[in-house]
């Protein structure tokens, strides 16, 4: 009589990660140790990580090693310095962390910052404040200035002076084949083009070159008002955005904070509705054009006025300690008195809403200019881009999410039909073909194609590899 044995399982194939420990600078760690806990830990809480290995990289050699190890094992690579782009799970992936990449060259005559991948902004706004520099920075400060660049960077000055992105002057990057290149639109067009925008798909950005502005001092702030006020606000700043110069970028949100030490009395605990406002421009003409948004209602607090450029943060006032959340964001190609009614309908004080915040932006301006040297970054001609984020427990973010995209759905007669990439980091593989015309996704698959042979970038990059 034949036997029959049930067969012993298939060994699971376990990657030694001695060869590469040993020719890194930096430091490597394995699960079940506190480092990796810490490295491996994204900004969203929400967003859970298991990555095979963290790499605390010394310098750029280190990313290759671990680049040219990945390809040779067939491990994903991912990589995060603040951990605010990280929205996958990162599953058996290699993670390389790059906080300690954290040089920083300020040249003051040639008005120009040089910055290694673990540098965020506040560091370079604090660096400038003194002798009157900026850079554009985004809402959040407390992001790296690499990550939030190679997604084009639309900060709260984007209606004036364009993408952070357009003033990138050159980019040290490791590409998935482990090659190191010092980049600039003359030295590679077509990978320069691709990096600035593309957001990580072609390869690890080690180092920076960009220019500053010569900008001092600002206008600027936020207009908060209670829920009574909340229809009249949002419909005037509906009929205001179209009105306005150039010269200043505005947003609206929708909040509803929690009654949390460090969040303002009047705001705390209650529906608010905020005007955000920075104004770059000719002088005494900064508080005329606000004027018909401060007599829209109300006020609960007035925090718009002159500021050092490098406290642009205290505009949005983003939340800088992690937390879980859910997000959402599509863009619009209008906003009219009609989708603001919508918007009220589904997210306004007598909606129910569980949101923490709703947020229109205005774009248009300077960003609906092509930049002299071509970028992956598209969309520029959408007018208003709508922005949810919801906080709270895992078992409540499923709720927020289906909220979201109920309020996409209403919103879709307005709908431009994209996405930016700083803002749509948690929606995959779909949400990273949203940021692109079919004709740059082509593009920049084919390029990914070249520098990333492997397909070590595979996580939340170029779909269809």
């Amino acid at each position: 009589m034949e036997s029959h044995q049930t067969p012993e399982p298939a060994a699971v194939h376990t990657i030694e990660f001695g060869a590469l420990r040993r020719n890194l600078a930096g430091a490597l760690y394995e699960p079940g140790v506190p480092a990796y806990d810490e490295l491996a830990t994204p900004w969203n809480l929400a967003v859970q990580t298991s990555p095979a290995a963290v790499v605390e990289a010394a310098h750029a050699e280190d990313v290759v090693e671990c680049v040219k190890f990945a390809a040779a094992n067939g491990l994903p690579v991912a990589v995060q310095a603040t951990g605010h782009g990280i929205a996958s799970e990162m599953d058996g992936a290699l993670l390389i962390h790059t906080r300690a990449l954290d040089s920083f060259v300020l040249d003051v005559d040639k008005r120009t910052a040089r910055i290694g991948a673990g540098v965020t902004w506040k560091t370079v706004l604090s660096a400038c404040a003194g002798v009157g520099l900026t850079g554009l920075s985004g809402s959040a400060p407390g992001v790296s200035v690499a990550g939030y660049t190679s997604g084009g960077g639309i900060g709260p000055m984007a209606r004036t002076f364009g993408a952070a992105s357009d003033r990138v002057r050159s980019v040290e990057v490791v590409t998935g084949d482990g090659e190191l290149h010092q980049v600039t639109a003359q030295s590679d067009p077509e990978l320069f083009w691709g990096l600035r925008g593309g957001k990580g798909s072609l390869g690890i950005i080690t180092g920076m070159e960009f220019e500053l502005l010569d900008l001092p001092v600002i206008y600027a702030g936020a207009l908060f008002f209670d829920a009574f006020h909340v229809e009249n606000v949002l419909r005037t700043w509906a009929q205001w955005c179209p009105t306005l110069p150039g010269a200043a970028t505005t947003s609206v949100a929708m909040m509803q904070l929690p009654p949390l030490p460090g969040i303002p009395e009047p705001l705390a605990g209650k529906f608010t509705i905020a005007v955000r406002y920075v104004y770059i421009g000719i002088a005494d003409d900064d508080a005329i054009w606000l004027s018909p948004m401060r007599s829209a209602g109300s006020l609960l607090m007035d925090a718009v006025g002159p500021m050092p450029s490098s406290m642009i943060g205290m505009v949005h006032s983003d939340p800088e300690d992690p937390l879980p959340a859910a997000e959402g964001h599509t863009l619009l190609a209008d906003f009219p008195l009609a989708a603001a009614t919508t918007l009220l309908e589904v997210a306004g004080p007598d909606s129910s809403s569980p949101q923490l915040m709703v947020e229109i932006r205005q774009f248009g301006g300077a960003l609906a200019q092509e930049p002299t040297v071509p970028s992956a970054l598209c969309h520029r001609d959408a007018l208003f881009g709508l922005y949810t984020v919801g906080v709270g427990p895992p078992p409540e973010l499923p709720a927020f999410r289906a909220h979201a995209g109920d309020l996409m759905t209403n919103m879709s007669p307005w709908a431009y039909g994209g996405s930016f990439p700083n803002f749509s980091a948690g929606s995959g593989a779909a949400g990273f073909t949203g940021n692109y015309t079919p004709t740059v996704l082509g593009k920049l698959t084919a390029l990914a194609k070249h520098f990333d042979p492997s397909n070590v970038f595979r996580l939340g990059q170029v779909p269809g590899r």
